[in-house]
């Protein structure tokens, strides 16, 4: 088991009942996501965590793949859905690489407030591509400290992942996830920020 997945199992239950931080801005993700949709998609989700995204989609597409490396998480999405009496969705523990999806099988992948925790981020966007239908969308929500008073937390971040206090996370800007995805073969189609200080952006991408 590595770091990360010690740091999210021993995290799930207390992230499980935290409160949405900005009630207004998530209710318009998912509201400008399911635009995209229609009821014979298929789509994957990187980072399920407990499974709250997940479900509130699930009545918009045929099937969600929702994946995640902390199986508490997963433990808590599955009871979740059964709660909820959804059956499109199967959570899996995995990674994206391990996940291993055909190519081109995908209407839509969404990776919400994943992309900075990935250390191997270009390999994951090229990953994305490769799963993405043409004209497939790919929906993030992602915190760019790169140009916020909060880059400096870099320089605590090894030791406190060291001690279990943290999980990996990358100091990027806005400006560089965007060249990337561009640089990745995708198209931005909406992009705007919220949350503390406006560092956290959310981004629809089109798969050309």
């Amino acid at each position: 088991m590595t770091q990360s997945e010690k740091f999210w199992d021993k995290k799930a239950q207390s992230y499980a009942n935290s409160a949405i931080g900005d009630e207004a801005s998530y209710q318009r993700k998912l509201l400008e996501t399911q635009q995209y949709f229609t009821p014979d998609m298929r789509i994957l989700e990187i980072g399920c965590g407990t499974g709250s995204t997940a479900i509130a989609h699930a009545p918009f597409v045929a099937h969600i793949d929702a994946i995640d490396i902390s199986d508490n998480m997963l433990e808590i999405a599955r009871a979740r859905a059964a709660d909820a009496n959804v059956e499109n969705i199967q959570f899996t523990h995995a990674t994206l690489d391990e996940f291993n999806a055909d190519t081109a099988s995908m209407d839509a992948v969404l990776a919400l407030n994943v992309i900075h925790l990935l250390p191997n981020r270009q390999q994951v966007l090229a990953e994305v591509a490769r799963v993405l239908k043409p004209g497939g969308v790919f929906v993030s929500s992602t915190a760019c400290l790169g140009s916020s008073v909060f880059r400096f937390i870099r320089l605590i971040t090894p030791l406190a992942k060291r001690f279990g206090l943290m999980p990996d996370l990358l100091i990027i800007k806005e400006s560089e996830l965007a060249q990337e995805l561009i640089d990745s073969g995708f198209s931005i189609e909406t992009q705007w920020h919220h949350g503390s200080k406006d560092i956290a952006v959310f981004i629809i991408a089109s798969k050309l």
